[in-house]
């Protein structure tokens, strides 16, 4: 994200469906009446510019996201950090809005908007008076068609994100861990585990040329996704949508990499020394289910009852029974996002700074009594009924409408990848079928030791007894 401006984002989002052909725009049937009831309209554009509207007109803004299908793990090898990189260049500048305007119009009406590259996607957002969204629409198709990419942008944003790693990650204690350094480390696909915030060379070595080939390759509309929700009309919009991105030209169709994972049979130890770090830190991750499927609904069960909340058995174990440290930090796609707004493998991840005294044996038991446990006993019926609850109110509040942040995320993830924004308004139904058998088998099967990755980090420089308390848990 750019860091100066002060926009954050909600994010959650997605699952499978069907959608409409390009001309069938259409109002989807209510979702049950338990669960969310978004409402939207979803069509494609001749030049294949996925948009969904959301009208809820009970806060006068309007919000706006266009996603990118083009995240961490698919940039170019021997360019790690362009994903991230180009994010930035897409704020300097369009052919019909200099360098200062987009932020001029939006902060000019009391907006306020921002940037992020995230694992599968990259995305630009705004929240704005509704009587400005039409020069929002203009100016993001403008950066659609033509964003400014020379020699100067490109000098001058390669410093921005080489302080911004060095600020975020090289001289920052913990920099990186756990959601940089993991991935690295469990993975084995380049795809899944190179430095994607940027070796710092290679973020240097970039040239105009392979800025405006990456523009070609991945911004385009065929590869994009708008949204636009809050107090609209859906004609008036969907006309100035028409105007201004409909002479935007389709790119060539999109060619991803493999970004599969083979299936983790061993347990992986290993240690980092960070010199800047004031207390010893433990790291645990496991491999999750894939996206959408019913082990993937429990397994986000499994992260409530775990992890989530000082309720939650991790939170009991690690810092009320034995204190071994004062807090737990854990979930899927931690420190990127969510479960939700991600497409290809992932890891579940528990992470945590701790007592230097408490040896890593000792850490590795308690994790231990606990991970065991839900793997080899039910959960009661009112524990995951408690979960449930948890989960339904982290979905309600992404949908909270005073930024509609997290609401933009789940649509506009949805109708990326599985061509329907209205997932979202399923996903409760998802969690609610999720029995006690299926969340035993699913802890059994991937929450074994063999499908986990530990990570030590040790404080400030390597100590020769280092190795002797790294008795990681198996």
């Amino acid at each position: 994200m750019r860091p100066r401006l002060f926009a954050t984002a909600a994010a959650l989002a997605l699952v499978p469906c069907l959608l409409p052909s390009a001309a069938q725009a259409q109002r989807r049937p209510a979702a049950a009446a338990t669960g969310l009831n978004i409402e939207t309209r979803y069509y494609t554009m001749p030049n294949g510019l996925k948009v969904v509207l959301s009208r809820d007109p009970s806060v006068p803004t309007a919000t706006v996201g266009v996603y990118y299908g083009i995240g961490f793990r698919i940039e170019p090898r021997n360019r790690t950090g362009f994903a991230h990189l180009f994010e930035h260049l897409m704020f300097q500048g369009s052919a019909n809005a200099p360098k200062g305007t987009f932020d001029k119009i939006i902060y000019n009406s009391g907006g306020v908007n921002n940037g992020s590259t995230r694992f599968d996607f990259t995305n630009y957002y705004e929240v704005v008076p509704s009587n400005a969204l039409e020069t929002v629409l203009w100016v993001e198709a403008d950066r659609m068609r033509a964003p400014a990419i020379n020699e100067e942008v490109l000098k001058n944003q390669q410093g921005v994100v080489t302080n911004e790693v060095k600020v975020n990650v090289l001289n920052q204690p913990y920099g990186g861990w756990p959601w940089l350094d993991m991935p690295q480390v469990a993975n084995e696909n380049w795809y899944n585990a190179h430095n994607f915030y940027g070796d710092l060379a290679q973020l240097e070595a970039a040239t105009v040329e392979d800025a405006k080939q990456f523009f070609n390759s991945f911004y385009r509309p065929n590869n994009a996704v708008l949204v636009v929700a809050g107090d609209i009309d859906y004609a008036r919009t969907r006309a100035m949508i028409d105007r201004y991105f409909g002479g935007v030209p389709r790119g060539a169709p999109v060619k991803l990499p493999d970004i599969s994972e083979p299936r983790q049979t061993r347990e992986k130890v290993q240690t980092k020394v960070d010199k800047l770090a004031p207390r010893p830190a433990y790291t645990a991750a496991w491999h999750v289910p894939k996206r959408g499927s019913p082990e993937w609904y429990a397994m986000g069960l499994l992260d409530q009852i775990l992890v989530q909340g000082q309720d939650s058995r991790l939170y009991q174990k690690l810092v009320r029974e034995t204190g071994i440290t004062g807090g737990v930090q854990g979930g899927i796609n931690i420190g990127l996002g969510n479960m939700f707004n991600y497409n290809g493998p992932m890891l579940w991840t528990v992470a945590f700074v701790h007592d230097p005294a408490k040896t890593r044996p000792e850490i590795g038991q308690a994790m231990d009594q606990v991970i065991e446990d839900i793997r080899t006993r039910p959960v009661a019926q009112e524990e995951l009924d408690r979960a449930r609850t948890k989960l339904r109110s982290s979905l309600y509040n992404a949908a909270d409408p005073s930024t509609r942040f997290g609401l933009i995320d789940m649509l506009a993830v949805g109708a990326m990848w599985e061509n329907d924004p209205n997932w979202v308004n399923r996903l409760e139904a998802g969690f609610n079928r999720v029995t006690p058998d299926l969340l035993l088998a699913t802890a059994k099967e991937y929450l074994r030791p063999t499908n986990r990755t530990v990570l030590l980090v040790d404080p400030g420089a390597a100590q020769p007894a280092a190795a002797a308390r790294t008795g990681a848990s198996k």
